[in-house]
């Protein structure tokens, strides 16, 4: 498990590839490995890869699978790029952030920026099936850090979130221009809750659940709000 706070910004060194398996050696920050084993877990712009070869006390390999980097943005990486990485949280760890399993949901794009003074703003584009669990200030992660959803265009299918200067100073997420791709991991929480009660309402509802949706729609709600009030 992760806590969605980024440690440190680290550099791939050196990508290769063998039989559907791609490794990059990754170089992090003096102090980041301390400890680290073969084995361990190490989040990767919110990527959760195990180390399987410990190159130099600062440099560590990690092998991804073809699936992962279908799924992520491992695959357009080149050697020089520079990526998030948080450290597995040990027993008993304070969770800054939210709990984070590593496992990456979706890629999603930056469809704009704005700045303002130390107020920095992303608006993130993402697939209609992936916004029924987007909800105004709740969680998500993007690129392996924990963030606040500021505000959702669930019709037009975008969410905003605000990075203060300490997340733009500990991250590479301010660097990414419009267009770039990005992480991104749900709350599962609230994904847990949306499906149980989606699922209660097909249930119940059967065929008539389209009509219901295109009712409440034509009034400006959307069906998987209702499940948004069920959160804590």
């Amino acid at each position: 498990m992760f806590t969605g706070i980024v440690q440190a910004v680290a550099t791939i060194s050196e990508i290769s590839d063998s039989n559907g398996i791609r490794s990059f050696a990754i170089e992090f920050p003096e102090g980041f490995c301390e400890a680290l084993a073969i084995g361990a877990s190490v989040s990767i712009d919110g990527v959760c890869l195990t180390a399987t070869r410990l190159i130099a006390p600062d440099t560590v390999a990690f092998d991804v699978m073809l699936q992962s980097m279908n799924v992520t943005t491992l695959g357009n990486y080149e050697v020089g790029a520079q990526v998030n990485a948080e450290r597995a949280a040990k027993d008993g760890a304070e969770i800054g952030g939210h709990p984070l399993s590593g496992h990456i949901d979706f890629k999603a794009t930056v469809v704009d920026i704005a700045q303002m003074d130390d107020n920095y703003r992303l608006r993130i584009g993402v697939e209609q099936r992936w916004m029924r669990y987007i909800f105004p200030k709740g969680y998500i992660a993007v690129n392996g850090a924990s963030l606040t959803i500021a505000e959702v265009d669930k019709p037009s299918g975008w969410f905003e979130v605000w990075l203060i200067p300490e997340t733009l100073r500990m991250t590479t997420i301010g660097e990414k221009p419009v267009g770039a791709q990005l992480n991104v991991e749900i709350e599962r929480e609230t994904q847990v809750v949306v499906d149980t009660i989606r699922e209660a309402f097909e249930e119940k509802l059967g065929h008539l659940m389209p009509a219901l949706e295109k009712v409440l729609a034509d009034n400006g709600v959307d069906i998987n709000s209702l499940a948004q009030k069920k959160l804590p």
